[in-house]
């Protein structure tokens, strides 16, 4: 009897079982989606370091003030390196589309360029500054300050670090689908990153020399 009973549920599980589904299950774009709304939340970080800032911008302790201590100049210089390296990944993902992979690939690498010089700008003047004893902890004017733009340049270290990547990606593997999709990313994060910087030259920089 065990055996009668025991032969119809054995020939079920030995038939394979199918499942068919009308539409794919992960949206075509949802990383992309997924992304936005990532950096709608870095969106939410700035805006409560520039909030901070506006607070804490003008409580100097008794020590220098923005006007005391910032360098236009070369703080321009060090924008027009950002500002360039977003024109010139424009450029990439151009060469991308028209999936000429050589070209695109030195863009990205002039990009990174460019950002390697903005970093090391910005390290100048913070390493400047601490040597001038205008260090993060001489007042709450200095800590807001390294805060939001040590926290930017974090940012574009992290960018770097991923254009990197995405350089040997497309090296080994090509311009891919999926490689194609994180170059958009990163050009999303990228672009971000120069329009938040537009706001720290403004509001930060400009701002900081008036009396």
């Amino acid at each position: 009897m065990s055996d009668m009973h025991a032969t119809p549920s054995a020939a079920v599980a030995d038939q394979d079982v199918e499942f068919w589904m009308s539409k794919d299950h992960h949206p075509a774009n949802g990383t992309l989606l997924g992304f936005w709304i990532y950096l709608m939340s870095d969106c939410l970080i700035f805006a409560c370091l520039f909030a901070t800032y506006g607070v804490l911008g003008r409580s100097y302790a008794g020590g220098p003030s923005g006007a005391d201590l910032f360098d236009l100049p070369l703080v321009a210089v060090n924008t027009t390196m950002l500002l360039l390296s977003s024109i010139t990944y424009g450029f990439a993902v151009l060469e991308m589309q028209k999936n000429r992979r050589g070209t695109m690939m030195a863009w990205l690498i002039v990009t990174g360029l460019f950002g390697a010089a903005f970093l090391g700008i910005e390290l100048f003047e913070f390493a400047h500054l601490i040597h001038e004893g205008a260090g993060p902890q001489r007042s709450a004017f200095l800590s807001s300050f390294f805060t939001l733009v040590g926290t930017h340049g974090l940012h574009v270290t992290f960018g770097i670090i991923w254009l990197i990547t995405l350089l040997f990606q497309v090296g080994r593997f090509g311009l891919t689908p999926a490689n194609k999709r994180r170059i958009m990313c990163l050009s999303m994060f990228w672009h971000f990153l120069d329009v938040v910087w537009v706001g720290v030259f403004t509001f930060v920089y400009l701002m900081g020399v008036l009396p």
